[in-house]
Protein backbone atom coordinates (compact mmCIF):
# COMPACT_ATOMS: atom_id res chain seq x y z
CA UNK A 1 0.00 0.00 0.00
CA UNK A 2 1.14 3.52 -1.10
CA UNK A 3 1.65 6.65 1.73
CA UNK A 4 -0.23 9.91 0.60
CA UNK A 5 0.88 12.84 2.74
CA UNK A 6 -1.33 14.98 2.98
CA UNK A 7 -0.51 19.04 4.13
CA UNK A 8 -0.36 18.27 7.66
CA UNK A 9 1.64 15.51 7.09
CA UNK A 10 4.63 17.59 5.49
CA UNK A 11 3.67 20.47 8.50
CA UNK A 12 4.57 17.41 10.81
CA UNK A 13 7.83 16.95 8.27
CA UNK A 14 8.57 20.66 8.34
CA UNK A 15 8.69 20.96 12.17
CA UNK A 16 10.39 17.48 12.76
CA UNK A 17 7.26 15.09 14.13
CA UNK A 18 9.24 12.11 14.53
CA UNK A 19 6.32 10.16 14.62
CA UNK A 20 5.28 11.62 11.30
CA UNK A 21 9.09 11.08 9.82
CA UNK A 22 8.69 7.31 11.25
CA UNK A 23 5.65 6.18 8.85
CA UNK A 24 7.17 8.23 5.98
CA UNK A 25 10.56 5.86 6.93
CA UNK A 26 9.01 2.39 6.62
CA UNK A 27 7.32 3.10 3.85
CA UNK A 28 10.53 3.77 1.88
CA UNK A 29 12.05 1.24 4.01
CA UNK A 30 9.30 -1.61 2.23
CA UNK A 31 9.88 0.32 -1.02
CA UNK A 32 6.54 1.52 -0.86
CA UNK A 33 5.50 4.70 -2.70
CA UNK A 34 5.29 7.62 -0.94
CA UNK A 35 3.23 10.61 -2.84
CA UNK A 36 3.03 14.28 -2.36
CA UNK A 37 -0.15 15.93 -5.22
CA UNK A 38 1.72 18.99 -6.18
CA UNK A 39 -1.36 21.16 -4.75
CA UNK A 40 -0.42 19.94 -1.25
CA UNK A 41 3.14 20.92 -1.69
CA UNK A 42 2.13 24.52 -3.22
CA UNK A 43 0.16 24.89 -0.06
CA UNK A 44 2.85 24.31 2.22
CA UNK A 45 5.66 25.37 0.32
CA UNK A 46 6.62 28.94 1.22
CA UNK A 47 10.52 28.77 -0.26
CA UNK A 48 13.82 29.97 1.56
CA UNK A 49 16.10 28.21 3.98
CA UNK A 50 13.41 27.45 6.74
CA UNK A 51 11.81 24.47 4.66
CA UNK A 52 15.23 22.12 4.79
CA UNK A 53 13.38 19.11 5.73
CA UNK A 54 10.81 19.47 3.57
CA UNK A 55 12.78 20.34 0.41
CA UNK A 56 14.96 17.55 1.06
CA UNK A 57 11.71 15.28 1.13
CA UNK A 58 9.97 17.04 -1.97
CA UNK A 59 13.58 16.53 -3.49
CA UNK A 60 14.20 12.64 -2.70
CA UNK A 61 14.27 10.46 -5.87
CA UNK A 62 11.54 7.56 -4.47
CA UNK A 63 8.98 10.65 -3.52
CA UNK A 64 6.52 11.06 -5.84
CA UNK A 65 5.10 14.64 -6.61
CA UNK A 66 2.16 13.95 -8.57
CA UNK A 67 1.24 16.81 -10.88
CA UNK A 68 -2.41 17.91 -10.93
CA UNK A 69 -3.51 18.02 -14.47
CA UNK A 70 -6.81 19.10 -16.01
CA UNK A 71 -8.37 15.93 -15.98
CA UNK A 72 -7.29 15.63 -12.65
CA UNK A 73 -8.49 18.73 -11.11
CA UNK A 74 -11.80 18.98 -12.97
CA UNK A 75 -12.36 14.75 -11.23
CA UNK A 76 -11.61 16.97 -8.41
CA UNK A 77 -14.45 19.67 -9.37
CA UNK A 78 -16.64 17.05 -9.72
CA UNK A 79 -15.95 15.05 -6.61
CA UNK A 80 -16.54 18.43 -5.00
CA UNK A 81 -19.88 19.05 -6.22
CA UNK A 82 -21.28 15.24 -5.32
CA UNK A 83 -20.06 16.23 -1.63
CA UNK A 84 -21.26 19.43 -1.23
CA UNK A 85 -17.55 20.85 -0.59
CA UNK A 86 -15.29 23.90 -2.10
CA UNK A 87 -11.50 22.21 -1.50
CA UNK A 88 -10.18 20.75 -4.68
CA UNK A 89 -7.14 20.03 -3.05
CA UNK A 90 -8.45 17.55 -0.80
CA UNK A 91 -10.30 16.19 -3.55
CA UNK A 92 -7.50 15.83 -5.09
CA UNK A 93 -5.83 13.94 -2.55
CA UNK A 94 -8.76 11.65 -2.06
CA UNK A 95 -8.73 10.62 -5.65
CA UNK A 96 -4.64 9.86 -5.49
CA UNK A 97 -5.46 8.08 -2.57
CA UNK A 98 -8.09 5.92 -4.34
CA UNK A 99 -5.80 5.75 -7.80
CA UNK A 100 -2.98 4.25 -5.70
CA UNK A 101 -4.67 2.50 -2.73
CA UNK A 102 -2.70 4.87 -0.72
CA UNK A 103 -3.12 5.52 3.23
CA UNK A 104 -3.51 9.15 3.51
CA UNK A 105 -1.23 11.00 6.81
CA UNK A 106 -3.02 13.80 7.45
CA UNK A 107 -4.40 16.71 10.07
CA UNK A 108 -7.84 17.26 7.97
CA UNK A 109 -9.83 13.93 8.72
CA UNK A 110 -13.03 15.00 8.96
CA UNK A 111 -12.87 16.70 5.63
CA UNK A 112 -11.29 14.00 3.79
CA UNK A 113 -14.25 11.73 5.12
CA UNK A 114 -16.68 14.08 4.13
CA UNK A 115 -15.22 13.35 0.29
CA UNK A 116 -14.81 9.87 0.90
CA UNK A 117 -15.33 7.91 4.15
CA UNK A 118 -13.65 4.44 2.76
CA UNK A 119 -10.14 6.24 2.43
CA UNK A 120 -7.82 4.78 5.22
CA UNK A 121 -6.23 7.61 7.13
CA UNK A 122 -3.33 7.85 9.66
CA UNK A 123 -3.79 11.49 11.80
CA UNK A 124 -0.61 13.28 12.42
Amino acid sequence: MSLLLDAGALIAVERGDRDTAALIEVARQEHRAVIVPAGVAGQVWRGGGRQVRLARLLNARDVLVEPLTDAGARAAGVLCGVAGTTDVIDASVVLLARRHTATVISSDRADLETLDPTITIVDC
